[in-house]
């Protein structure tokens, strides 16, 4: 029985450390609280004037995460919500 147990603890913080792992997102942006984020719009207009298309944005951890295609390619760029600055740039 205590092999099982052993066994499915292994297990367990296995697949947690794996979704980490595979998780490709950038998520620390701002120690800021929410009520004073600036608006998602202006992430979206920061990315337009960069030449991306934007399909779509979301929250994602403390950044706004917009999905943009320039050049035929989809990129994540992340943008803290504090001062628009674009914290980090993903290529898919």
């Amino acid at each position: 029985m205590k092999v099982i147990r052993v066994v499915a603890i292994a297990l367990t913080v296995g697949i947690g450390a794996g979704s980490t792992a595979m998780a490709d997102g950038f998520k620390d942006c701002t120690k800021l609280d929410k009520a004073s984020w600036k608006p998602a719009s202006e992430a979206e207009a920061k990315a337009k004037a960069l030449g991306y298309e934007v399909r779509r944005s979301k929250i994602e951890g403390s950044c706004y995460e917009v999905y943009g295609v320039k050049e035929g390619k989809l990129y994540e760029l992340f943008y803290s919500p504090e001062d628009l600055s674009l914290k980090h740039t993903i290529a898919k």
